[in-house]
């Protein structure tokens, strides 16, 4: 017969995360668990994740509690299983009198035997779980389009789904060649990383030495499969069992005690919402988002019935409107990007105390430069508009103004001071706004800026933009130049604490001197975030940028 073998089980590759939360423990000791049954729930910040177990047999020794901090390689539990697990297509015994037979043959073929290097097959197939890989940082992410069937082949580098974050689709591709077998998720389902996409069987080549065990684990899985764990002897010194499950208070809690992932307290942090008051309805009352939604409705309802003045705070919702009353309409549904990017601006309306200011800069010189390097635009076949001067003005800026370029703790205490200049720049595409961020503003040439300017732009018009092409930004330029305008107040893009909005070029009347002239003047309006920056900042700020703007070889001082 099979001999039985206690096993380790540790914490897997957590994709660079560490000290990640135990959340939730899935067994007790003295549980019988199958191969891929869930062990523990674990989460970082970005997400929660299940470890599943690496191999079926029985839980002798659970070495982690509910609450502990763990990493790669700690010591999840003790499992007590058959020394030869079967692999998934062996024979299953069908009568008693086989298992002798299955038994010298066995024997036949243990590992101590020269046959073994006889044993040859050339392939095997397997199933290779794909998960969600790194989206740089984006959480919750909608799946709007699936490219793949159960059935299909695919190629390494397949496109399997198309997501969309709120600033970008992206498509994710299978990282192995095969056939699908199963599809975990369908249009709609929103995932985070970490999260089962799909199983495909793959085909691989197994070596002598894996092949003889293979063909070892399918002559022996006959006698496996009875086999149980159930008489080995008890640990003494096993901890006593954890329960997983959470007291529910029926009032107010410590938010941080609550059971809710990390996409759930992010959104509770944005909406500045008490998880502490919101009542789960998941397992052992997991909050879920949509809790979240269903408790601000009550606070919404109570708010109206009692005048919009719920606690002097509430803001009283608008009444609804039946258009068609008015005349033909047509009811065209917001894309996903369109509510988000809403939502954004809303939030950063209603949190920051924006302040704007306005000057005009005279870009007569920096014009005629400009067209000057037609002949070499033609040449390099790149293409100069005044951005990548507005970009580094605006980086020379911050470099005299390291006040604009912070950001305010979550908790409101601290100033974070960055000491890398990136800045983002809003693009109008049909599918809503945009904004790519440039890296090492400071660092780059006219060139260089104008073709990645060129780029990024095509990106995004394109819907390529990958969620880390539009992360980091110290700060953003907002131009509606080629629209048209005067003037207007661009919504901070937080965490940053500033904008830039730029408006049309036009050639107004100027006196330099005694003499009246025309000039190129270029509208700007700086919008600034009052909490971070005081107005003094702001004025040497803009008053900086217009003089750079005025003169641009001051850039090479």
């Amino acid at each position: 017969m099979t001999g039985v073998s206690k096993q380790t089980v540790k914490i897997p590759d957590l994709g660079g995360a560490s000290d990640v939360e135990v959340i939730e423990l899935c067994v007790t000791n003295g549980d019988t668990v199958s191969e891929g049954q869930s062990l523990i729930v674990v989460e970082s910040d970005k997400a929660s994740m299940e470890v599943p177990s690496p191999a079926a047999g029985k839980i002798v020794s659970i070495e982690i509690s509910e609450g502990n901090t763990v990493s790669e390689g700690d010591i999840i539990l003790y499992l007590e299983g058959d020394a030869a697990p079967a692999v998934p297509d062996a024979p299953s015994a069908s009568t008693s009198e086989e298992e002798p037979a299955a038994e010298e043959m066995s024997s036949a073929v243990s590992d101590d035997s020269p046959a073994v290097d006889a044993v040859v097959a050339p392939v095997a197939e397997a199933i290779e779980k794909i998960v969600v890989p790194d989206l740089g940082g984006a959480d919750q992410v909608e799946v709007i389009e699936i490219m793949v069937s159960p059935g299909d082949t695919v190629a390494e580098g397949d496109g399997l789904i198309v997501m969309e974050s709120d600033k970008a689709s992206m498509e994710m591709p299978s990282p192995v060649a095969g056939v699908i077998e199963i599809l975990h998720i369908q249009s709609g389902t929103s995932l985070s990383e970490g999260d089962l996409v799909a199983e495909i069987k793959v085909t691989v080549l197994a070596t002598a030495p894996e092949s003889a065990k293979a063909a070892t684990a399918a002559v022996t899985a006959p006698v496996a499969a009875p086999i149980q764990s159930a008489a080995a002897p008890a640990n003494e010194a096993s901890p006593p069992p954890v329960s997983a499950q959470r007291p529910v208070s029926s009032g107010v809690v410590d938010a941080k005690t609550v059971y809710a992932g990390p996409a759930v307290r992010k959104l509770a942090r944005e909406l500045g919402v008490d998880l502490g008051r919101v009542k789960g309805s998941g397992p052992k009352s997991r909050i879920a988002k949509q809790d979240l939604h269903n408790y601000l409705k009550e606070v919404v309802k109570s708010s109206a019935a009692t005048g919009g003045s719920a606690g002097g705070a509430a803001i009283p919702s608008l009444p609804e409107v039946d258009f068609s009353q008015f005349g033909e309409i047509d009811v065209v549904p917001m894309s996903r990007l369109h509510k988000l990017t809403a939502a954004n601006m809303h939030r950063s309306w209603l949190n920051v105390p924006h302040v704007t200011q306005y000057d005009d800069a005279d870009i007569t010189e920096l014009e005629a430069f400009r067209k000057s390097l037609k002949p070499q635009m033609e040449k390099r076949n790149i293409k100069i508009s005044p951005l990548p001067f507005l970009l580094k003005a605006v980086a020379a800026a911050l470099q005299e103004n390291p006040a604009f370029n912070v950001s305010l703790s979550n908790d409101g205490e601290s100033i974070i001071q960055k000491k890398y200049i990136h800045i983002g720049m809003a693009v109008d595409t049909p599918a809503g706004l945009m904004v790519p961020v440039i890296k090492d503003v400071d660092k780059k040439g006219i060139w260089e800026l104008s073709e990645e300017i060129m780029a990024m732009a095509e990106k995004a018009r394109t819907r390529k933009l990958q969620a880390s092409d539009m992360q980091g930004g110290c700060f953003t330029i907002s131009s509606l130049g080629g629209i048209g305008g005067q003037g207007f107040t661009p919504i901070i893009n937080t965490p940053e604490v500033g904008i830039l909005g730029v408006s049309k070029l036009a050639t107004k009347p100027v006196y330099k001197g005694d003499v009246l002239m025309p000039r190129k003047m270029l509208p700007l309006s700086l919008s600034y975030d009052h909490r971070a920056v005081n107005g003094g900042d702001a004025g040497r700020f803009l008053t900086y940028l217009v003089t750079l703007l005025d003169d641009v070889r001051q850039l090479v001082l």
